[in-house]
């Protein structure tokens, strides 16, 4: 399979790019754009020698990448919050919403190596303070996270029920889980509830959830 390639974009180009595909998604600004920018050039080089996007993501990677990773700004808590992203491979969305969201303190949690190396190499060129960990989400092993934690993200990582246990039980009482789902929704364990739920934008069988402890009142 040829590998992914990304034409060269400067910074205008790029923010054109973004803009045709930010529905519903509240303006950025400069520096996070230039931020964003800064991850689209890291991958752009490291793409054709490290399988970070299958190359038919390539032709999608402004709506179905970047697009669908900003659309949870607007589930994500107003001030200073604590993120982790399990799975975070190329930095959809975790990566994208630390550049968006700078005062967060986001943990990119990923257990292959060359792609940690990637994350760490395109926060170093963005400027962007976050923790990229070295490990696999799983109930049986402590994980080396915060806690507690805000917000939880996950995008094409399916989990089984006892490890988004494992998750839950760090999360904040009024902290949340957002899943970038297909057309099936998660089998949730008995520390969450499902919470909203969006069609994501150009599509008509993926959507944005969000799962909330199951103890949680409103």
């Amino acid at each position: 399979m040829p590998a992914a390639e990304l034409e060269p974009l400067d910074l205008r180009g790029f923010s054109e790019r973004l803009e045709a595909v930010r529905e519903g998604v509240p303006q950025l600004g400069t520096a996070a754009l230039h931020r964003l920018h800064s991850h689209y050039e890291e991958l752009r080089r490291w793409a054709p020698r490290l399988d970070l996007i299958g190359p038919g993501a390539a032709a999608e990677i402004f709506r179905r990448h970047y697009g669908e990773a900003l659309e949870a700004l607007d589930w994500l808590p107003a001030g200073a919050f604590r993120l982790v992203d399990v799975g975070s491979g190329a930095g959809f969305p975790g990566f994208v919403l630390a550049a968006a969201r700078p005062d967060a303190e986001v943990w990119l949690v990923e257990p292959r190596h060359k792609r940690l190396a990637f994350l760490a190499a395109a926060a170093r060129r963005a400027g962007l303070a976050v923790h990229a960990v070295d490990a696999r989400v799983a109930a049986s092993q402590p994980l080396p996270l915060p806690e507690p934690i805000d917000v939880v993200t996950i995008r094409a990582v399916r989990l089984p029920p006892r490890d988004l246990s494992a998750l839950a039980r760090r999360l904040d009482p009024g902290g949340r889980l957002i899943v970038w789902e297909g057309g099936e929704a998660i089998s949730l364990p008995p520390e969450l509830r499902p919470g909203r739920r969006r069609r994501l934008a150009g599509s008509e069988a993926r959507y944005l959830a969000e799962y909330l402890p199951a103890s949680r009142s409103s």
